[in-house]
């Protein structure tokens, strides 16, 4: 068991005055305990006491081969699992709860204890994640490391006129190759309109002449995640393309030149989305500047203009501007940022100048 991590999540629960906090997310558990996995419908939860006497409940079924560092209450199929909870609590007034865990168990504990609050306390643990520690940081920065040099093979299919799917297709053994353990998300190669949603699904198409390619993708490395967005063009490019990526690119760089400890996030998207506006492409820029990133790909926090957050050292979240012309093409450019102590730490080294194939 992590006890910095539990420390700190002791910290916001006091402040909440909570007495327990019920984390059932798997990547929150396995942030605090080191250990992942995936309970499917069985109950999985750890239970951070303010007495100190934390527990892991456990299924019978999962299978923890090491020591935790913490006390394991097991159950069965066909047990009581609740109550298993209930029993280890003491004068339990006020209970915390994440926004994972299923009505299917809130509302059994809700009515075997019917005088206790229960209390959404998923920041008690989502901010703590929010900000890298050092080790977190070097798993980070590692994954980058690796997306950049999966992007190169990307491309390289693409001068070959693979499908999207098909390229989508190669790129788990792409990563595992530079030792990644696949994909941290299923990844988007958007060929000429199909860049113009920001979300297209990979389907049939191949590359034709003056078409741009949106290649969004990011590897999970020893449980962390990269993402990362380039836009390259086949064969040629338009005057009009030349405009928009530079506009993009332009709003990418500016916002990262501002990110220090003490600006406000807000205030990063509105930076680039004042230049995108500005140039009359404002209704193009449909999405928020960035998202915070981990252990997963999307965590708790957005760089956007309803995030009011301060940055904070150790934070590591995606820049991502984008112009979608529908029927046309789009243009997206994403880095991931580590915040440092004086600015940030720009992970992503791929060249963003503007690439033909």
């Amino acid at each position: 068991m992590n006890s910095k991590r539990i420390e700190n999540i002791l910290e916001l629960m006091e402040e909440a005055s909570l007495d327990y906090f019920l984390i059932s997310d798997p990547e929150s558990i396995a942030y605090c305990t080191d250990y992942y996995n995936n309970p499917y419908e069985r109950m999985f939860v750890l239970m951070i006491s303010k007495h100190g006497d934390h527990k892991l409940f456990c299924n019978q079924l999962f299978y923890i081969d090491h020591d935790l560092g913490i006390d394991i209450i097991w159950h069965q199929d066909g047990d009581d699992a609740i109550q298993t909870i209930v029993d280890h609590m003491t004068f339990p007034n006020r209970i915390g709860i994440d926004k994972n865990w299923p009505a299917k168990f809130l509302l059994i504990l809700m009515k075997k204890l019917p005088k206790a609050k229960f209390i959404n306390a998923s920041p008690c643990v989502d901010l703590v994640r929010m900000k890298k520690d050092n080790n977190e940081q070097v798993l980070m920065i590692e994954a980058s490391r690796i997306n950049d040099l999966a992007m190169q093979d990307v491309i390289n299919l693409c001068k070959k006129g693979l499908s999207e799917i098909e390229i989508s297709q190669k790129l788990p053994d792409i990563y595992r190759k530079y030792g990644a353990e696949g994909i941290s998300f299923e990844p988007t190669i958007a060929f000429g309109k199909n860049g113009a949603d920001p979300h297209h699904g990979n389907d049939s198409s191949v590359p034709h002449e003056t078409e741009s390619i949106i290649i969004d993708m990011g590897c999970k490395y020893k449980g962390y995640c990269s993402d990362m967005t380039r836009t390259i063009f086949y064969g040629a490019i338009s005057e009009k393309q030349i405009e928009v990526y530079e506009l993009v690119k332009k709003a990418n760089e500016a916002a990262e030149k501002m990110i220090r400890p003490g600006v406000k996030l807000a205030d990063i998207d509105k930076c680039a989305r004042d230049i995108i506006t500005e140039a009359g492409y404002g209704p193009n820029f449909n999405h928020r500047l960035g998202h915070f990133i981990g252990r997963e790909v999307h965590e708790y926090g957005d760089v956007s203009q309803k995030f009011d957050m301060v940055v904070e050292e150790g934070m590591v979240f995606s820049i991502e501007p984008g112009v979608y012309l529908p029927n046309e093409f789009g243009v997206r450019i994403e880095d991931l940022v580590l915040v440092t102590e004086d600015g940030c730490r720009v992970l992503n080294s791929f060249s963003k100048d503007i690439l033909i194939i």
